[in-house]
């Protein structure tokens, strides 16, 4: 047995079976022992921060994680800024990095790169296994990584001769540590905080957006008066009929320091201060009112549901009905508007339905008129870098087994990071589809100009121009196996939303925002 059939054996017997991947040379004996093992599943992107993002939606939808197999370090190097969205999404990855043969790597040839280097800014694990020997045992270990609490991106560099030499050997699945246990004090002093009657904020990620944690957190709510909010950037959020009206804390500096600025006390149950994303002239970075005491309830890696079920028995907070959301909306009519797109989708979303938000400047108000729609997972572009709404939304689909409605909101500056996505999507048969806001250009910019002060010049504005040339998107689609069409209106929208929710593989649809 080599180095590389220890490898995939070590995967499967971690339950690690799917691998997303786009190989090169030093992978080759790792690529035959992946097509020789019956048990993983492989899908192949053509870039790598496609196979990267794959990986990041695949673990928030299957809750465990996929292994991407990435060439070299400037394989990596492309998959980076997916991984840096995992990483602050919290996603469980485990990368596998080809890398040049141990005797060859001194001869610098072409690939050579600072491999460990790269993959550390964005893992919380990194490894390079010397020995064919070692590569099961490291496998392990980094399937461990992966999955310890709330998720981390691990990478395993695999030098060439490590993969093809002999001697490998399959290593025991290694236990996953539980995730780290709530502090007692710090329950006792969220309760002590609540009963004070003091405008108190419970703001609310990653374990505590999830239904379980919602029902507790309402329940705290309702017994003290206290308000509830979800973070901005939250990677999986349950949302729709049966879970709480949630709202996000506002991306606008202005608007987020307004809807905070009531509150004396805020308690962070798996959430970090509220900071601004960027830094602007003569605005502060921290979002809360000076006056503010921010408490830690839970870190991300400690349990939130146990530590909100705890407070809540700490306060004799009864049991609730979640408040019903009413009547399910109508698709809206007219020209394309964000509360019409939110309506529509709304109205149209099947249950169970996953979302894949990337729509950045035009859905940051899609959350007020979606509380009704059915039940369904939303999942956030977390660390800011565009690129990732395909990608997740692909990995998404399988991490659901095919078997649910992915729905893809996609800005059209960002989609372009990524596009090679929809050929996975129709080389896959995937159930995703994918409304492309085309408003053809960067207005996300435009908005930043204001917010920063700048005075943009006259070839400026040209540099946020999407429109000369025109992209053609449906032409795109197409030639990469999706079928699409264009809508300029909702009635448009909705009729092209209504007949690829009923397709079995991926649909774009192009609307002219």
């Amino acid at each position: 047995m080599n180095g590389a059939q220890s490898l995939v054996a070590t995967l499967l017997a971690s339950e690690v079976d799917t691998c997303f991947a786009n190989p090169g040379t030093s992978e080759m004996h790792f690529v035959a022992a992946l097509d020789q093992s019956a048990g993983m599943r492989c899908v192949l992107g053509l870039q790598e921060n496609v196979v990267t993002g794959m990986a990041d939606g695949y673990w928030r939808i299957a809750g465990k994680p996929a292994c991407t197999l990435l060439h070299c370090g400037p394989g990596l190097a492309n998959g980076l800024a997916n991984l840096h969205n995992a990483r602050r999404a919290r996603s469980g990855i485990v990368n596998i990095v080809g890398d040049q043969a141990t005797w060859h790597r001194p001869h610098d040839p072409p690939l050579t790169a600072d491999t460990e280097g790269l993959a550390r800014s964005v893992s919380a694990w990194v490894r390079t296994s010397s020995t064919a020997s070692e590569v099961g045992r490291d496998a392990a270990a980094a399937v461990q990584a992966a999955r310890t609490a709330p998720g981390q991106v691990a990478t395993l560099i695999l030098p060439s001769d490590a993969s093809w030499d002999e001697g490998g050997v399959v290593a025991e699945p290694l236990a996953v540590p539980a995730p780290s246990a709530f502090d007692a004090f710090a329950i006792e002093n969220a309760a002590r905080v609540l009963r004070s009657g003091k405008p108190t904020l419970i703001l609310l990620a990653g374990g505590a957006v999830r239904g379980a944690s919602q029902a507790l957190a309402w329940r705290i709510a309702q017994a003290t008066g206290a308000r509830l909010m979800a973070d901005y950037m939250n990677g999986h959020v349950e949302r729709g009929r049966g879970r709480l009206q949630l709202e996000r804390t506002p991306y606008n500096t202005d608007l987020a320091m307004e809807a905070l600025a009531r509150f004396d006390h805020i308690l962070l149950v798996g959430a970090r201060p509220p900071v601004a994303f960027f830094a602007y002239p003569g605005k502060p970075s921290t979002q809360a009112p000076a006056h503010a005491q921010l408490h830690v309830v839970t870190r991300p890696e400690q349990d939130a549901a146990a530590a909100l079920r705890a407070l809540a028995e700490t306060l004799g907070a009864r049991e609730l009905a979640l408040p019903d959301p009413g009547p399910r909306p109508q698709p809206a009519c007219g020209a394309p508007a964000p509360d019409k797109l939110a309506l529509t989708i709304a109205a149209l979303m099947p249950e169970h339905c996953i979302v894949s938000d990337e729509s950045v400047s035009f859905g940051r108000g899609f959350y007020r008129h979606s509380h009704a729609a059915p039940p369904h997972d939303w999942l956030h572009l977390v660390g800011g870098a565009i690129g990732a709404g395909l990608p997740v939304a692909t990995g998404a689909a399988i991490g659901a087994g095919g078997q649910r409605r992915v729905l893809s909101l996609q800005a059209d500056g960002s989609a372009m990071y990524s596009l090679q996505a929809l050929w996975t999507q129709a080389r896959e048969r995937l159930p995703c589809t994918t409304v492309l806001l085309n408003n053809r250009k960067y207005a996300i910019l435009q908005g930043e100009y204001r917010s920063v002060g700048a005075t943009p010049g006259p070839t400026a504005l040209r540099m946020l121009d999407l429109g000369d040339p025109d992209l053609g998107w449906i032409q795109l689609a197409a030639g990469m196996g999706v079928e699409g069409a264009r809508a300029s209106t909702m009635e448009e929208c909705a009729d092209l939303l209504s007949h690829s929710l009923r397709q079995p593989g991926p649909f774009l649809i192009e609307l002219m925002v």
